[in-house]
């Protein structure tokens, strides 16, 4: 079963859809915005109704895997209509996002993390975080996506994949030596020609398959805002992820595109990418 970005004609995740809506956001951008954040309204509404589904029972003489697949089908079409109407969401990202150009988010508190304990491994892709934790991730970092998406082209469902499995869906983010919030979602790495903050983290990394943990620089920023743009634009601007950009019509032509681009050493970092945004209900 696809989720409702492949089975919508109209949203973003169809390659002509987003062709469409890049030449808009260049004509008309006001529009564009308002288009995508209806669109997002429509991934918001299928997930409460997936949530919904999942919490009943599903062990009745009536249900099979037939049952099941129609039933997804129509919650599909559901979402989409209630969209189409409306239910404020959309409008409250049009208000936040056209009046001053990003949300603020909220900063959490963190204790003071050891830079040499703190453990970054988004190799593993968290199972236990029940839908309230993944609908909470996606709610508060889809303005950023979309604004990053906005000015780069790039999928807004592609970051948001990347960022729930860097971060463990917000659990597991990058923290500084002082317990600060590094921001960095993405597990983008502080190379010689960085400018910013840099945060000093245990990590997984894999040599010939074989993993092994070690101490990496990370980039830090100001804000989720900050991180989500400089994200879009690397993957935008550096030609070694090209080919991820041309598989913008399939979530897991991007996600075996990125691997082979080397963004991460993990051999089967795209199936964990495929996996998350799975439960996201955006992969195909």
């Amino acid at each position: 079963m696809t989720g409702l970005l492949n089975t919508t004609a109209n949203l973003a995740i169809d390659a002509q859809s987003l062709g469409q809506l890049r030449a808009q956001a260049k004509q008309s951008p006001d529009q564009a915005l308002k288009a995508a954040a209806q669109q997002f309204e429509a991934v918001f509404m299928n997930m409460m109704l997936k949530s919904m589904r999942e919490a009943t029972p599903q062990d009745g003489m009536m249900d099979s895997d037939q049952t099941r697949m129609f039933t997804g089908m129509l919650d599909q079409q559901l979402a989409q209509n209630m969209s189409t109407r409306g239910i404020g969401l959309a409008d409250m990202m049009v208000r936040q996002l056209g009046n001053s150009g990003q949300m603020s988010p909220s900063v959490p508190t963190f204790p003071p993390v050891n830079p040499q304990s703190a453990i970054r491994n988004p190799q593993s892709v968290p199972s236990a975080f029940n839908a309230t934790t993944q609908q909470d991730f996606v709610n508060k970092m889809l303005p950023h996506a979309m604004q990053a998406s906005q000015s780069s082209g790039v999928p807004p469902q592609l970051m948001l994949g990347q960022a729930a499995l860097e971060s463990g869906w917000g659990k597991r983010e990058i923290h500084m030596a002082d317990g600060s919030n590094s921001f960095n979602l993405f597990g983008i790495k502080a190379n010689a020609g960085w400018q910013g903050k840099v945060a000093e983290v245990m990590t997984t990394e894999y040599t010939h398959g074989v993993a092994h943990k070690q101490v990496e620089k990370f980039r830090a920023y100001s804000s989720y805002a900050e991180a989500f743009k400089d994200y879009a634009g690397m993957m935008s601007n550096n030609p070694r992820y090209a080919n991820v950009l041309q598989q913008a019509g399939s979530p897991s032509g991007m996600a075996n595109a990125l691997q082979k681009s080397g963004y991460a050493t993990d051999p089967k970092y795209a199936e964990k990418l495929v996996s998350v945004m799975r439960q996201m209900n955006i992969a195909g």
